[in-house]
């Protein structure tokens, strides 16, 4: 069997073919970001569905199509002419909130964690979403005509492409509009946040039949990225765990039930087709790579393999210390307020220190991650890690010493595209059992005062983000 992976990024959308030898890349489409205001982050949803287009028509004969999606990222669009009428409103985007924080303020955050799971945070699509009631007065239009259709970019897509309007759970359960238990629209939720349900895509499973697309293969598959990564990395356990550096960094463990997830996220991990669904704790940084590209762009350093290596302790031996706050701190903090900040700066720190600092605030914020997964679930060794910061040896390695744990780096990078190829075979009714080689990395001991000394640097920024 071959399936053809569709993984339709924050930056990018890339296709590979999957089959039993391995994976192998067909075609990449870079796209861009717009920030019409600050706090606003916007994809054009014609641009996106362009590039999934380029992707099919670049694809050999396949025999089963899945595409993975960034989650969060929302948009409307008239059902009648299937036609956008807003920008896609991006994951990273945090232009609701003061919309979250009214909320919070008038006492909704426990129903809204009791049935979805999530903080009140605009990094979820439900603030956005009515947001969209709110602010466009094309949606209210459509909405009383009846034709308004709202959704994240899969219900799109689908629509657009398949002929389907639909989602899939794992991609509701980042909405805060999905009932965890019933893996339905919930009525109270859609109230609290102004979205019309009626506008609410279906929910159907993860794989099966899912509709004919334009190169005349069937979508098999339809998938959050994180979710189709947590599979390609082989997780069929509770406790197996993974962990992808990309744009953001995005912790997933395994879970044998539906679970409190205290400050983490309980979510759908997948939903196959006459099958019970797996669970999943969730727990994310927002800057991981993007970070990385900053400080690159900041002039702190020209090529990739200035740090692959460091002639020096780290960092955080010698009092530097950087929060990876950018965008605010996610899990297990949801601090909006916080920001990016170095400490401990003198006259002898080099551009080459102020980056090494970066890679190691992202391992930092990481471990806060896993520590507070390690609370609730009983995390198998190894931890697996997969992205573009798992080609960094250093960094693989510094990981490996903050975590105290044996970390599993893939000798295949693109493991999400990976497991979205082996869910929509799956759900063409076939296997790809295929696992790519991969290196142990062995943790070293360190002070115990690191951690501490990044939580008092990371407290600071917090601070610093409330005045």
């Amino acid at each position: 069997m071959r399936a053809l992976a569709i993984d339709q990024g924050t930056t990018s959308t890339r296709a590979f073919v999957v089959d039993e030898s391995g994976i192998r890349p067909v075609h990449a489409v870079e796209h861009r970001q717009y920030y019409p205001h600050s706090g606003h982050v916007e994809h054009d949803p014609e641009e996106l569905l362009s590039s999934i287009r380029a992707c099919l028509d670049a694809a050999p004969d396949v025999d089963c199509v899945g595409i993975d999606n960034q989650g969060e990222s929302c948009l409307a669009w008239d059902a009648h002419s299937k036609q956008a009428i807003t920008p896609v409103i991006v994951w990273q985007d945090d232009r609701t909130a003061n919309v979250c924080e009214q909320l919070q303020q008038q006492g909704f955050e426990p129903i809204v964690r009791e049935r979805a799971g999530l903080p009140l945070d605009p990094y979820f699509s439900a603030s956005k979403l009515g947001w969209i009631l709110q602010h466009v007065s094309e949606a209210k239009e459509l909405a009383r005509l009846g034709r308004l259709r709202l959704g994240t970019t899969d219900a799109f897509f689908r629509d657009r492409l398949a002929d389907n309007f639909a989602t899939d759970p794992t991609t509701a359960s980042r909405t805060s509009l999905m009932n965890l238990r019933t893996r339905e629209w919930d009525p109270e939720l859609c109230r609290i946040f102004g979205v019309p349900m009626e506008a609410l895509p279906p929910i159907r499973p993860t794989s099966g039949c899912l509709g004919g697309l334009p190169n005349g293969a069937p979508l098999t598959a339809s998938i959050v990225d994180q979710q189709a990564a947590l599979f390609g990395h082989g997780a069929r356990l509770p406790g197996h765990a993974k962990i992808t550096f990309g744009t953001g960094a995005f912790a997933l463990v395994l879970t044998d039930e539906l679970q409190d997830g205290g400050m983490l996220l309980p979510t759908i991990a997948w939903a196959e087709s006459g099958v019970e669904p797996m669970h999943a704790l969730d727990g994310g940084v927002y800057a991981a790579s993007s970070a990385v590209n900053w400080s690159r762009n900041l002039g702190l350093f020209d090529e990739w393999s200035q740090i692959d290596q460091f002639a020096c302790e780290p960092a955080i031996s010698r009092g530097l210390v950087f929060v990876p706050a950018l965008a605010g701190l996610a899990a297990p903090h949801w601090d909006r307020s916080a920001r990016g900040a170095w400490f401990g700066l003198g006259l002898d720190t080099t551009r080459i220190d102020m980056v090494q600092a970066v890679l190691e605030g992202i391992a930092f914020r990481v471990t806060e991650v896993l520590a507070e997964m390690e609370k609730r679930v009983a995390i198998l060794a190894p931890i697996s890690i997969d992205g573009g910061m798992s080609r960094n040896p250093w960094f693989c390695q510094f990981i490996a010493d903050v975590l105290g744990r044996q970390i599993s780096v893939s000798g295949e990078v693109e493991l999400t595209a990976l497991g979205c190829g082996q869910l929509a075979a799956r759900g063409a009714g076939g296997e790809l059992p295929y696992r790519p080689a991969a290196r142990i990395i062995d943790p070293r001991p360190i002070p115990a005062t690191w951690a501490e000394t990044f939580r008092a640097a990371r407290e600071a920024a917090q601070q610093f983000g409330r005045r």
